[in-house]
């Protein structure tokens, strides 16, 4: 399939609505970074895709060119069915706006969302994202990346929820670095051990010199 897609992109076809509901969501993950930014953004106004499975740069690609092919329909309800299946792309500005439209994403979206992008937002922000769906956060609180997540949280905002969350910062508690010494070599013991053991000799040697003297 990889072949076929260079070879028709090599004759100099492009990767129209045509082309990329052809190749479909099977086979999207084998574009590489030169086949996706040729797509044209309005051709996916057209196509039936779900990026989510790819690798993050074909999200990151295919994120911004469906923001602009949908643009058009950002005050609309249909806009957030539009443009979900490229969130993984997303950058954390753009989802903090969707948190505020009552988007009711789903758990399993979230966690596929670009990592930094995820930690990036706070508790009332998933919240706005999740809506009706947020009860559903704890099946998926001992999963990467919801689970890191969660650990970046205050365990008293997670508890203001009222779903049972747990794993949040604990407040109250600080942590303290302990510095660590270097212990002394048997070596080094040795030679103090031996200074100990002459000392007595060396004074007395020192106070018969000072008398003779």
């Amino acid at each position: 399939a990889s072949a076929m897609i260079k070879q028709y992109v090599g004759l100099g076809n492009a990767l129209d609505a045509t082309a990329l509901n052809a190749i479909g969501t099977k086979y999207l993950c084998l574009l590489n970074a030169t086949e996706l930014n040729a797509i044209d953004p309005n051709s996916l106004k057209l196509a039936s895709l779900d990026p989510s499975g790819c690798s993050q740069l074909t999200k990151d690609i295919l994120y911004p060119k469906a923001k602009r092919a949908f643009s058009d329909r950002h005050n609309l309800p249909a806009y957030y069915e539009l443009i979900e299946p490229y969130l993984g792309g997303a950058p954390g500005v753009d989802l903090r706006a969707l948190s505020k439209d009552n988007v009711n994403m789903e758990v399993s979206t979230l966690a596929k969302l670009r990592r930094d992008s995820l930690m990036s937002l706070t508790l009332s922000e998933v919240r706005g994202l999740l809506g009706i769906n947020l009860e559903d956060l704890v099946r998926w609180q001992n999963r990467s990346p919801i689970r890191e997540w969660i650990q970046t949280q205050k365990q008293s905002e997670l508890d203001e929820l009222h779903i049972g969350l747990t794993g949040g910062t604990q407040e109250g508690y600080m942590n303290i670095v302990t510095p660590k010494f270097q212990p002394p070599s048997s070596a080094s013991l040795g030679a103090v051990a031996m200074t100990l053991h002459l000392l007595p000799a060396l004074l007395i040697t020192f106070l018969m010199m000072s008398i003779l003297s």
